[in-house]
């Protein structure tokens, strides 16, 4: 395991190859302070660089997922004391770390998303909520426009839905957000937690070295041009087939027998 800073705003807790990143705001129901985005770009490098960890679950302490970022750091008010974790980057890195952890994300969605709490759940490849959840992106209510997260939610739901989202600032409910694809599926509250860990750990059972080499690809050749993506994916295939997990996947076919991942 990785050799991990002194979060203080953040819980990282690996159990198996499941490792459950929780944002530790409750209080501030899970606001994104400047020390909480830089802990959370920290984390997800950690979790990149650690072969023990093959799925990722994002959450929120209490009863919320997030409520968006910290306004009173932003009006000026309530700043914080310099944090023990080194600083590696704000929103822009951490919207990044999203897609260079190359490992798949869950987040698991607590009655609420908002704001930069929704751009969190759009940056993630999965997400689950309970069914009485909401979403939504108020920041024109407060004279503001939601910017950083617009590069999240439009490479997530179709144009139309991401600009009554964003222009309306109403909440939408979790089955309206399931039908628009802001998230995967919506779950009674009573189950959210075994339907977010049993797609963990089919996740966490996948290979390791193919799904690295594969959400890479998609991230790269998301924004190429089909002449260019083309290429790169066949380049991208090629070393797929040179990874010792394909190698097994293959075999273990042929012998009629279950694989053996190794992750290289």
């Amino acid at each position: 395991m990785t050799e991990l800073p002194p979060f203080e705003v953040l819980l990282y807790e690996l159990q198996g190859h499941v490792l459950t990143i929780t944002m530790n705001r409750p209080e501030k129901r899970n606001a994104l302070s400047a020390r909480l985005v830089n802990e959370l770009v920290v984390a997800l490098e950690a979790a990149g660089a650690d072969p023990e960890v093959r799925a990722i679950v994002l959450t929120g302490a209490g009863d919320a997922f997030c409520s968006g970022g910290d306004l009173s750091q932003m009006s000026g008010g309530g700043g914080e004391s310099e944090g023990k974790v080194p600083f590696r980057g704000g929103f822009v890195e951490l919207n990044l770390a999203f897609q260079r952890v190359q490992k798949p994300v869950i987040a698991k969605v607590r009655r609420y998303a908002l704001a930069g709490g929704l751009g969190l759940v759009c940056a993630c490849p999965f997400a689950i909520a309970e069914d009485t959840a909401t979403f939504g992106t108020p920041e024109i209510n407060r004279g503001l426009f939601p910017m950083m997260i617009m590069a999240n939610i439009f490479r997530t739901v179709p144009r139309r839905r991401g600009l009554e989202l964003i222009l309306l600032g109403e909440r939408i409910g979790a089955a309206q957000a399931a039908e628009w694809g802001v998230i995967t599926r919506a779950v009674p509250a009573a189950a959210l937690d075994a339907e977010v860990q049993q797609l963990a750990e089919v996740l966490a059972n996948k290979p390791p070295a193919v799904m690295m080499l594969g959400l890479e690809a998609f991230h790269e050749q998301a924004d190429l041009s089909v002449a260019d993506a083309l290429p790169y994916l066949n380049g991208k295939l090629f070393e797929c087939f040179q990874t010792q997990d394909a190698r097994e996947g293959l075999m273990a076919f042929l012998e009629k027998r279950e694989p053996k991942w190794t992750g290289k």
